[in-house]
């Protein structure tokens, strides 16, 4: 790694970058900023960066500001030094400049997730085939079949037949063993759930089973059927059940963990709806949890479902999660810093500027347009006319004289509804940017969730922009 670093940085970050590089620890680089005369860093191209960047020292990397949209390799080609795209923040480069990768290697797990469709005997094949397909983008594994106690499902084997035909693993869930045995002779897969005293549906079907204890809490009785299955060299996956909070939620859990040290090489599942569906809270926290459980007791499968509206991304938050926990445990570290797809509504750094800071770079602004920033005090609007703080949007708009201007108070209005739900809820804001909401919000092709966006292009025009071409006869 080179000891030299190249900051490139516009007029108006570069007050800030200085301050954020003083307050950093002594540090085995030394540190060069170059501002290369642009107002918006992020407004730099390849070709202006060609022709006013200074050649650096050979061997040195040049850090760009993370909203540059150029081609990193050209650039290293040009200048025969390394160009890399530093973080959005300047608040961010201290952590930067310390080693974290901009992202994460999560293209691993060690989990399969068994996604249920609970009501599929009440669905038609079709809406089945369209379920399973958005479960297997979500993340899903396996595509899991609930059947109902004491109900008959009729179409079981064209539904299993169908999904199997489409491509997708399935597993039959049903208390009623000729139910197994119809979904595995469809071509299931895996079976939920067995015990000891249904253990003879194997003798008449290849596919794998979960097994679950006889009765209720009663480990032994999974502990017979494990050991039965072991003498006879079955595959199978045990699962001691996890339960509600309040209905034995603690016992469950060291339940897993005692058939983990009873069997230390054993492949088990764990089934989180319980939590997830059942607790009136965030399910992204509620899975992160639960999913660090299942990595710690080397837990091979997990079975979650998506009934509660609150728990709608339960299978993508999943997916995140077992990547997040494989990252974390193949470093050996605490899974902090890898990943913030479970973090929808928090930030770990809320806020890019002190109010001090961005009073300072309002006092250099020349021209009418609005910068929205959040601090901690509130949200920042400012321009050449003036620099307005509030923690109440009717505050603001008065001030800021756009009751002639529908299109622009029309942005205002949905920059600064972002702006203060940012500050309220203590959220990373970014103007012109989508709010990050991690995994819980499918991300948009160029949204902050969307781990495949195009860094080296600019983006698209947003509404306001489009509207104003128009208005103007300019082709969008």
């Amino acid at each position: 790694m080179s000891d030299h670093l190249v900051l490139v940085t516009g007029k108006l970050a570069e007050p800030r970058l200085r301050a954020v590089l003083d307050g950093m620890a002594p540090s085995p680089f030394s540190v060069e900023v170059a501002q290369i005369g642009v107002s918006v860093a992020a407004l730099m191209t390849g070709e202006l960066i060609k022709r006013r960047l200074p050649p650096p020292p050979p061997g040195a990397r040049v850090i760009l500001p993370g909203r540059t949209r150029c081609d990193l390799a050209e650039l290293s080609g040009h200048f025969g030094v390394a160009f890399e795209r530093g973080p959005e923040e300047l608040r961010d480069i201290p952590a930067y400049l310390g080693g974290r990768a901009a992202r994460a290697d999560l293209s691993r797990h060690a989990v399969t997730i068994f996604a249920e469709i609970v009501d599929a005997p009440n669905r038609s094949v079709e809406n089945l085939l369209e379920t399973a397909a958005k479960l297997r983008r979500d993340g899903a594994d396996v595509i899991d079949l609930g059947c109902h106690p004491g109900e008959r499902f009729e179409g079981l084997e064209a539904a299993v037949a169908a999904l199997v035909a489409a491509g997708h693993t399935v597993s039959v869930d049903s208390a009623d063993p000729e139910d197994l045995l119809r979904g595995a002779a469809a071509g299931a897969s895996y079976l939920l759930s067995l015990g000891e005293d249904t253990l003879w549906v194997l003798d008449r079907t290849a596919a794998t089973p979960i097994l679950i204890p006889a009765k209720p809490r009663d480990l032994e009785s999974l502990c017979r059927a494990v050991d039965r299955l072991r003498t006879d060299g079955r595959r199978f996956l045990a699962d001691p059940v996890l339960d509600p909070i309040h209905y034995g939620f603690t016992d469950s859990v060291v339940r897993y963990h005692a058939l983990r040290r009873r069997y230390p090489d054993i492949e088990m599942l764990m089934g989180i709806g319980n939590l997830t569906e059942l607790t009136d809270a965030d399910t992204t926290g509620t899975t992160a949890l639960l999913m660090g459980m299942v990595s710690e007791l080397a837990i091979g499968a997990v079975l979650t479902l998506q009934v509660s509206p609150h728990a709608r991304t339960a299978v993508r938050e999943a997916d995140r999660a077992r990547r997040i926990m494989h990252a974390a445990a193949e470093s050996g570290s605490l899974p902090k810093g890898i990943d913030d797809g479970l973090m929808a509504l928090r930030d770990r750094r809320p806020f890019a500027g002190t109010p001090a800071e961005i009073a300072e770079t309002a006092r250099s602004i020349r021209d009418p347009s609005f910068r929205v920033e959040v601090a901690e005090d509130g949200v920042h609007v400012y321009n050449r006319d003036g620099h307005h703080v509030a923690t109440d949007p009717y505050q603001l708009y008065p001030l800021l004289g756009l009751a002639q201007d529908g299109g622009h108070a029309f942005y205002m209005g949905v920059e600064l509804q972002k702006a203060f739900l940012a500050w309220q809820l203590g959220k990373r804001y970014v103007q012109d940017e989508d709010l990050s909401w991690g995994c819980t919000v499918e991300a948009t092709a160029e949204g902050p969730d969307n781990p495949e966006s195009d860094a080296h292009g600019f983006k698209t025009a947003g509404t306001t922009l489009q509207e104003r071409r128009r208005a103007c006869g300019k082709p969008s």
